[in-house]
């Protein structure tokens, strides 16, 4: 199955390092990077962590999960050195994220096949390649990721304009009241910086935001809109969107968490910080937890001293979040608008599902529209229901099932490799005959 006539784990990261180098990347921070999105893409495979401990000497089962959690943003979405490499306008974003696709693709891999495995890596190979300006010219003769790896290259594409970028957020599925008050952030910031270069006096309007919701929201797909739209706006000079949670902002013993945060905060310079679940920081008590404390203590002077070209942005659940900002002065003095994301309905979630079928070349027939229809009928809803995760994590396991429904098919046709069927959205006995994948559909992302 995957990884047939293929590269191992270890060729296509030292294939990605390559051209990490070339871009002038560093090194260590490519590796780590693009082993966290093959651990995350693989961790349900029985044996991967060993298969991947080979590519990281030293590493442990521990080490393997731990990078599984880092990576599972980047399962539908860039990585942050590919954005990174985007937003500069690298000529080497496309071999970048051509290496990405075929990491992804060599991730299969690792341990014992599965289902699974093999949906998160065509989904993921398709969001890397879409990130940068490539896609895939056709689906392959075999129904592995690798199909993802055909690519054509796109001209360069001039830096989008505001106009362009509110555009996109309006197209988004759903986020009605995000997308106005977006639209209101947007007005007052222009009219600020208009003001301002006019050399009239403008009161002192922060930036920073914070995104309040349950997972799956679209919080993070938002938060990189913005980065574009305070770019396009003049208020910041890269428009970068750096993602990163308490584990990449805290360190093992005190003293090294401030360092660590700072490095964290300047390579967002220029950018947007987007700090996910921010209140687990401190869990709610900055006295309880000093590591957590030193991270916000830092993070606030860094919005200080660069409060000129930085914006950051806190999200999670509604209830801590509020916890979080109002138990320190310095987030509360920053932080003074608040972005609600409300959960998706059931059409929209299908519409979301279709957008993503049409984004990995597959294509979704009535008959398992239908199918997922029924399924979200059957959901039940609460703060761990994943909103667009759970839709992506259905196609994630659609498209294992797929590939192994044509396990025994010799020359597929270009249908048959495009086309998800009703039954490649459930668990029915013609699926669920591969022991090694058992999918549940709400998995948290």
């Amino acid at each position: 199955m995957s990884g047939e006539g293929g590269l191992s784990l270890q060729q296509a990261l030292a294939a990605l390092l390559e051209v990490a180098v070339r871009a002038g990347v560093e090194e260590n921070r490519a590796r780590t990077e693009a082993l966290s999105l093959a651990a995350a893409l693989a961790e349900s495979a029985p044996g991967a962590p060993t298969d991947w401990a080979k590519a990281f000497p030293g590493a442990t089962t521990q080490d393997f999960f731990d990078a599984a959690v880092r990576g599972r943003r980047w399962r539908g979405a860039p990585t942050a050195v590919l954005t990174e490499l985007v937003t500069a306008g690298s000529p080497e974003k496309i071999p970048y994220a051509e290496a990405l696709a075929e990491l992804a693709s060599a991730s299969c891999t690792l341990g014992e096949p599965t289902m699974r495995v093999v949906g998160n890596a065509s989904v993921a190979a398709a969001a890397q390649l879409q990130a940068a300006g490539a896609r895939p010219l056709q689906v392959a003769s075999t129904p592995t990721p690798a199909a993802a790896v055909a690519v054509e290259q796109k001209p360069e594409e001039p830096a989008k304009t505001v106009d362009e970028l509110l555009a996109e957020l309006d197209e988004l599925t759903g986020l009605e009241r995000v997308k106005r008050e977006v639209h209101r952030q947007v007005a007052v910031l222009r009219v600020e910086k208009l003001r301002t270069e006019a050399g009239l006096k403008s009161p002192t309007i922060t930036r920073h935001l914070v995104f309040v919701g349950n997972p799956g929201t679209g919080k993070t797909t938002v938060a990189r809109l913005v980065s574009g739209i305070y770019k396009a706006l003049g208020l910041l000079s890269k428009g970068q969107l750096v993602e990163v949670d308490r584990s990449e902002l805290v360190a093992g013993y005190l003293g090294q968490t401030a360092t660590k945060t700072a490095e964290v905060v300047a390579s967002a310079a220029g950018g947007v910080l987007f700090i996910d679940e921010a209140y687990s920081l401190t869990a709610g008590d900055l006295g309880a937890d000093q590591y957590g404390r030193e991270a916000v203590d830092t993070l606030v002077k860094e919005m200080e001293d660069r409060r000129d070209d930085l914006v950051v942005i806190v999200a999670g659940y509604p209830e801590p979040m509020a916890v979080f900002i109002a138990a320190n002065p310095g987030l509360a003095s920053r932080f003074r608008t608040t972005i609600a994301f409300d959960d998706y309905s059931d059409e929209e979630l299908t519409d979301i599902l279709t957008g993503l079928c049409e984004g990995a070349d597959y294509e979704l027939v009535p008959e398992a529209l239908e199918r997922f229809r029924h399924i979200l009928t059957e959901t039940p809803r609460g703060q761990s229901f994943g909103n667009g995760r759970f839709a992506r994590n259905t196609l994630e396991a659609a498209i294992g099932r797929h590939a192994w429904r044509l396990r025994d098919v010799t020359a597929p046709t270009t249908d048959q490799l495009r086309q998800i069927l009703a039954e490649d959205l459930s668990d029915d006995p013609v699926a669920s005959a591969d022991p090694t994948d058992p999918v549940e559909q709400g998995e948290e992302a």
